[in-house]
């Protein structure tokens, strides 16, 4: 009888008939990372409190972090409940960090035109491989098949076979993995693979023997939670770009035109999101400087005169900086040319505009409080002696004033100081007509 699938989340607990047993399916898709570790061992957790008969890890990746593998392996290992581990469907691929969650597994299972292996590590400075001498990498890659043969030994698997996929990055079609005594089957699909597994004996990585009953099962999706797939977006390249640059142009908003608020909160909650996904990300410092270099080049521009120089360069500097700014040594993935082109250009327009409108306030005459005074003409009230303190109208206002030179009533004169509530004017001189 083919298993039947019904859908489960984080909180949602699948009742079953009697003679019924879960079959809790996970995936892993795209890189492995800290947030994809996390599901994992959830969805583990949760098989083993629903005392599900089997988790379904189905996975196509071309890899990921190494310390998120060896997180995602530990749970499968110590899983009370048996583990599968399925590269699927047809075209996916469990390379790098997946041939070793496929290898770790209770069941290893491939789809017909999948392929593994190419598993040699790739260490990574920020961003970029640096060339290491052949002593560092024999200690490496010694550390990285150590690993390997810790569990495919246990697991019954050929251990020489699998280390040839670190030390010559060796990759495998799903038959030569199948032939080398690599993975147990390979299935057509998740109902062929159940169909398979039904009443088979495995060994489990302690040594106790269990046998698979999947007549009755059903497969019980475990999904991301929303927070996970939250993150898990947002640690994408193109994302973390998006949100840096609105950070970066929300904040120099705030601190060009202070008082608006609603740009400063936005970019200190972008920066922050940005910073967090920047956490898990190879980063080349290289990238966040070029960003850094265009935004001075922007701002510059609107301050000087340079014919269009310092945009066109800070353009350049920006569109560089996202090219360089996220690169993986796995996937070669990084922020796209198109999202880099479209977030650049209205950045750079709005980052001269800004600054152009902060430079041609500071040439503006200050229109309110007793500053603004300063120039304006008024008229005499009443004979004003100098160095005696009389009354002037400004602004249809009276004002104590106080000159160094004598007024005659009604003459007109200019505001030249404030003091206080004084004001210090002196005479206007009328041109005779």
């Amino acid at each position: 009888m083919p298993p039947q699938s019904v859908r489960a989340s984080h909180t949602e607990k699948t009742d079953t008939q009697p003679g019924r047993s879960d079959v809790e399916a996970l995936r892993i898709e795209g890189e492995v990372d800290p947030i994809l570790a996390n599901y994992i061992d959830e969805g583990i957790e949760a098989a083993d409190q629903r005392h599900a008969s089997l988790v379904l890890i189905t996975m196509d990746t071309p890899g990921g972090l190494s310390d998120s593998m060896k997180d995602i392996i530990q749970h499968i290992l110590a899983s009370k409940i048996p583990v599968a581990v399925y590269v699927s469907p047809t075209g996916a691929r469990g390379a790098s960090a997946g041939f070793y969650i496929l290898l770790s597994a209770d069941v290893a299972a491939m789809a017909p035109g999948t392929h593994t292996g190419s598993a040699s590590p790739i260490l990574s400075i920020g961003g970029w491989v640096p060339q290491i001498d052949e002593t560092l990498r024999k200690k490496i890659n010694a550390d990285a098949t150590a690993f390997l043969r810790s569990y495919t030994e246990k697991r019954g698997r050929n251990p020489q076979l699998a280390e040839t996929a670190v030390t010559e990055a060796k990759a495998f079609t799903e038959q030569e993995a199948l032939h080398g005594g690599l993975i147990d089957l390979v299935a057509d699909s998740k109902e062929d693979l159940l169909a398979k597994l039904n009443g088979r004996d495995i060994t489990r990585f302690d040594g106790s023997k269990a046998r698979l009953d999947l007549s009755r099962s059903t497969i019980v999706p475990f999904e991301l939670s929303a927070r996970q797939k939250f993150l898990n977006r947002i640690v994408e390249p193109d994302a973390v770009f998006v949100l840096l640059i609105i950070g970066v142009l929300g904040l120099y908003t705030e601190f060009t035109h202070p008082g608006i608020i609603a740009p400063g909160v936005v970019g200190g909650i972008c920066i922050i999101l940005a910073a967090y996904a920047l956490h898990f990300l190879p980063v080349n410092l290289a990238g966040l400087f070029l960003i850094l270099l265009a935004l001075v080049f922007f701002i510059l521009e609107a301050k000087y005169t340079s014919h269009g120089v310092l945009v066109a360069g800070g353009i350049i500097a920006m569109l560089l900086g996202a090219t360089f700014l996220i690169r993986s040594p796995i996937t070669g993935g990084g922020v796209s040319l198109g999202v880099a082109s479209a977030v650049t250009v209205p950045f750079a327009a709005l980052s001269v505009f800004l600054m152009r409108l902060v430079l041609r306030s500071r040439r503006w005459k200050q229109a309110t409080g007793t500053e603004e005074l300063v120039g304006s003409q008024g008229v005499v009230m009443s004979t004003i002696q100098a160095g005696a303190e009389g009354m002037i109208r400004v602004h249809g206002e009276l004002w104590r004033a106080v000159s160094s030179r004598p007024l005659a009533e009604g003459s007109t004169v200019r505001v030249t100081g404030v003091r206080g509530l004084q004001l210090t004017v002196e005479p206007v001189e009328q041109v005779p007509a």
